[in-house]
C-alpha cells in the first residue's frame, strides 16, 4: 500500500460505470484508501457498492450537493493526500506513488494536475497540452510547470491546502469549477502544477450532456464575478450580454449567473495581484483551453 495517498468517488446514478471504475482502482498495486460520496443517487449506487466492495467506504449525501461531495469525501479522508476520480475514470498504475512522492518532496505543493488519457485508444484529452504550453515556468521549489487550471479527474491535492482553500465553491455546482480552486490556492500560496507522467484514464460517456455548455458559460461569469477585478468583470459581463442576444445557451447562462448573484457579493474576494497578473498571462496566452 502506498502510505498517505487516497482516492475519493464523486457519483450519481451511474452504477455500471462506478463498479468499472471500482475495479480498476482495487486493482491498483498501491492499494490506496478510496472512499466513494453517493451524490443522492436513486440507483441503488451505495447498495452496490457494500456488496460487491465492503471494503469500501460510501459516504451517502441526501441530496445532489455538484462538486462539494468532493470536498465531503476530502474531509473524511484519512489519508495526507487526495486524488479525485470520476465514475467514469481511474488512475494509471504507479501515478499515485508518483504523486505521493511529489508531495512529499515538495511541502508548498498543493495540486498535481496530472494528463488524461481518453477511451481505450487512450487519446491525450487537449487539455494536457494545453497545462503543458502554460506561460507561467517553473518555481524553483516545485516539481513542474505552473497552472491555474486542471481536469479534476487528473488532479491529485494535499488535503491540507485543500481545505485550507475551501474546496471547490458551493455556487459553481458543476462545471469549469476546477479555476476557481486553482485561483484560491495560488491567492494561498500553493503550488499548481502539471505532471505528464501522472496519469488519469478517462472514459466519458459519448453522448452530449444537456446543459453542459450552459452550465461552462456559467461558472465562467461565476469565477470572473468572484475573484475578478470590477474591470474584468464589467468586460466580461458586457461581452456575455451582447452574445446573449443571437445564442440562447449564453442568454440563458447569464440569467442563471444573474440568479446567483447575491451569493457572489457574500462571497467576493480580490485574489493578490501576483495571481490576478498570471491569470492574465494565461488569458492572452489562449488559457488552459476550455477545461481551466
Amino acid at each position: 500500500m502506498t502510505p498517505g495517498v487516497g482516492v475519493v468517488v464523486a457519483t450519481r446514478d451511474r452504477r455500471a460505470s462506478l463498479a468499472r471504475t471500482l475495479e480498476r482502482l482495487t486493482g491498483l498495486p498501491e492499494r490506496p484508501e478510496i472512499l466513494v460520496v453517493d451524490n443522492g443517487s436513486t440507483d441503488g449506487t451505495a447498495a452496490m457498492v457494500r456488496e460487491r466492495f465492503p471494503y469500501i467506504r460510501v459516504l451517502r449525501l441526501p441530496r445532489n450537493r455538484g462538486a462539494l461531495a468532493r470536498t465531503h469525501g476530502v474531509r473524511h479522508a484519512r489519508a495526507p493526500y487526495v486524488a479525485f476520480c470520476d465514475d467514469d475514470s481511474w488512475w494509471a498504475p504507479g501515478s499515485l506513488t508518483r504523486a505521493a512522492a511529489l508531495m512529499r518532496d515538495h511541502p508548498r505543493l498543493g495540486l498535481l494536475a496530472g494528463a488524461a488519457l481518453i477511451g481505450d485508444d487512450e487519446r491525450p484529452d487537449p487539455m494536457n497540452a494545453a497545462l503543458a504550453a502554460s506561460p507561467l515556468g517553473r518555481a524553483p521549489d516545485l516539481p513542474g510547470t505552473s497552472v491555474l487550471g486542471f481536469l479534476c479527474c487528473a488532479a491529485v491535492v494535499r488535503r491540507e491546502a485543500y481545505l485550507q482553500a475551501g474546496g471547490f465553491h458551493p455556487v459553481l455546482f458543476f462545471g469549469g469549477e476546477e479555476s476557481l480552486l486553482a485561483y484560491d490556492l495560488a491567492a494561498r500560496g500553493w503550488g499548481v502544477v502539471h505532471r505528464p507522467d501522472v496519469v488519469a484514464h478517462h472514459h466519458p460517456e459519448p453522448l452530449h450532456r444537456a446543459g453542459r455548455d450552459v452550465r461552462w458559460r456559467r461558472n465562467e461569469l461565476l469565477t470572473c464575478w468572484l475573484r475578478r477585478p470590477l474591470p474584468r468583470v464589467l468586460g466580461h459581463t458586457v461581452q456575455a450580454a451582447a452574445e446573449a442576444r443571437h445564442d440562447g445557451a449564453v442568454r440563458r447562462a447569464l440569467y442563471e449567473a444573474l440568479a446567483r448573484l447575491p451569493v457572489v457579493v457574500a462571497h467576493r474576494r480580490r485574489l493578490p495581484a501576483t495571481v490576478e497578473a498570471d491569470i492574465r498571462l494565461l488569458e492572452k496566452a489562449g488559457g488552459h483551453g476550455p477545461h481551466g
